[in-house]
């Protein structure tokens, strides 16, 4: 159906130029400007190397490969290069495209694509058309107008999410600019505003629970919201409502250093784009408190540590989940430290099943399982995709403790059901941020639940259900064990060292993780510090401490309570 309406809309009638025309607000990468033009290609985790030839005749990669170089997203790389070469190379993608697919064949037109292929042609309009010929201006504006006409139609096509609202935004866009168009704009306008208030929860979060997402749906809203006002008209009241939402969100899924918190899919996403996002919202908000979309921000002085405290998402929405529930990730200033290993699916699809495991997480993890288990696609869901099958049906969560609001004590029952024990975990950091004092509980806490770790602990000959506490560390962390083995410096590059201790109820160990990373060849190669144990009880536990150096550990809590006593706050 996409092909038959591109093929009809190249026969619509085109825009003759622009009204208006907003202003670019797409952050490209200077760097990736000079790879494209030196001829490399990294594109949905694939690597081409062609100098002087064509960003079209790389080969065929692939859906997700067709979707990013269809959607010109690469034109924001070489916009911020903006010598010569890049803008010979813009014009002369630009006009391959237009003879090869401008008539509606071949990939690239799906409505998300569409969409975002049009704000890159809008913004960039000058940067492809200055010393141009009139023959090749008109055949870009014929084509943004047989696009927008494509788009008008099919938008409804697109999942609802990221690629509705790219559909919906490159129709306002289109609308608002060219000549001709401007009957699509209230129908648009109208359209954003339903998809605001219909997945954009009342906390500003949408149901994948990817911060990474919530900041390109934050991204687009506030494009249209700008096109908008500098076109003298009002975005809708749900339009700014969603806006408001977000942004106090984001700020609480965003870590000390500007990154943010990389779970359920996301990355930490490009470098100043949050920041710049949230300053073009105008919206000041600080974060709310409790939980924004499911994760719990704790914050001291110059540290961030920021917690998965709800289940993962449910349905069409967790095809990129990821079994992260109780995981956390800690930052000391600029510099990330206690991380996930983060999404694999660039990689291919073994990498992306390994970063949805609980073992990728800095997480507890009982040895051969995750908290959440993850099942074969159906026949009518997209190939190579999974969603989950099982996972926590509840998280209890108790914020602040006696001595400091900066704690937190969880519970999820992910591990009921395959053995009867409950994860529970408490988190303090410190009022100077200086410090992090960790436990970590496996319980089987009913009747029913205790029945169930027994008939499992039977299967094992009473020796025990082996389990895992993992934290991954950052690329940039170095980790040496100290003398003796009780402890692990870890060394950041602004020279701060961290010690991991631990109560000596596990052992613990040093070992090889992956670091999986947007815009890289291959995972980077990290290391995690594993604290292993097994449960022989019905409550087993293990206390940990993680500080800087000078700092001892007697000033966090001790946690030195009855086992029953951190199953009661729960």
């Amino acid at each position: 159906m996409n092909r038959y309406e591109a093929r009809r809309a190249a026969f619509a009638r085109p825009a003759a130029g622009f009204v208006s025309q907003p202003e670019p607000r797409s952050i490209g990468r200077y760097a990736r400007g000079k790879q494209l033009c030196a001829g490399n290609f990294l594109i949905a985790g694939r690597v081409a190397e062609s100098p002087g030839g064509s960003i079209w005749d790389l080969g065929e990669h692939g859906a997700e490969f067709d979707d990013e170089i269809h959607g010109f997203a690469w034109l924001d790389d070489l916009a911020a290069l903006g010598d010569a070469r890049a803008r010979v190379l813009a014009q002369t993608w630009t006009r391959e495209w237009l003879e090869r697919y401008g008539r509606g064949k071949g990939p690239g037109w799906t409505p998300d694509t569409t969409g975002r292929r049009l704000i890159r042609w809008i913004n960039h309009a000058i940067f492809l058309l200055q010393g141009e010929g009139s023959a090749i201006s008109d055949a870009f504006y014929r084509s943004l107008g047989q696009q927008t006409i494509f788009l008008s139609r099919r938008w409804k096509a697109t999942r609802h999410g990221v690629p509705r609202f790219e559909a919906l935004t490159g129709l306002v866009y289109a609308g608002l600019s060219l000549i001709g168009m401007e009957r699509l704009v209230e129908p648009a306008v109208k359209a954003l505003a339903k998809e605001c208030k219909a997945n954009i929860d009342r906390d500003g979060g949408i149901r994948t629970r990817n911060p990474e997402e919530l900041l390109e749906v934050f991204t687009l809203l506030t494009w249209a919201a700008h096109a908008l006002s500098e076109a003298g008209m009002l975005p809708s009241a749900d339009h700014i409502d969603a806006i408001e939402r977000i942004a106090p969100t984001l700020r609480a899924l965003r870590h000390a250093d500007g990154g943010l918190a990389r779970f359920h899919g996301g990355g930490r996403g490009l470098e100043g784009r949050l920041d710049a996002a949230l300053a073009g919202s105008g919206v000041r908000a600080a974060p709310r408190p409790g939980l924004a979309m499911g994760f719990l921000r704790l914050q001291a002085a110059r540290t961030t540590l920021i917690l998965d405290a709800a289940v993962p998402p449910e349905g069409a929405a967790s095809i990129h989940a990821h079994a992260s529930t109780l995981a956390f990730e800690l930052t000391s200033g600029r510099r990330p430290l206690i991380v996930s290993c983060g999404d694999g699916r660039q990689f291919g699809p073994e990498w992306a099943r390994a970063g949805r495991a609980s073992a990728s997480h800095s997480d507890l993890s009982i040895q051969g399982y995750s908290s959440s288990r993850f099942g074969r696609p159906g026949k009518s869901e997209e190939p190579g995709r999974e969603q989950l099958t099982d996972r926590p049906h509840s998280v209890k969560l108790q914020i602040g403790t006696e001595t400091t609001r900066a704690g937190v004590v969880a519970g999820h029952d992910g591990y009921v059901a395959t053995h009867g024990l409950t994860h529970i975990r408490q988190l303090e950091l410190s009022d100077d941020g200086r410090g992090v004092a960790g436990e970590d509980m496996l319980a089987a806490i009913e009747e029913g639940h205790k029945r169930a770790f027994d008939q499992v602990m039977n299967k094992v000959m009473l020796k025990g259900i082996p389990f895992q506490i993992r934290f991954h560390l950052h690329p940039d962390a170095d980790a040496e064990v100290d003398l003796g083995g009780s402890a692990v410096s870890l060394v950041l590059k602004s020279g701060e060292v961290w010690i991991f201790r631990h109560d000596g109820r596990a052992e613990m160990t040093v070992e090889p993780s992956v670091y999986l990373e947007k815009g890289r060849l291959k995972p980077r190669a990290t290391k995690q510090i594993v604290l292993s144990s097994r449960a022989i009880r019905y409550a087993s536990r293990v206390r940990w401490t993680l500080a800087k150096a000078q700092d001892t550990p007697t000033h966090l809590r001790d946690f030195e309570r009855d086992d029953s006593e951190m199953v009661e706050e729960l």
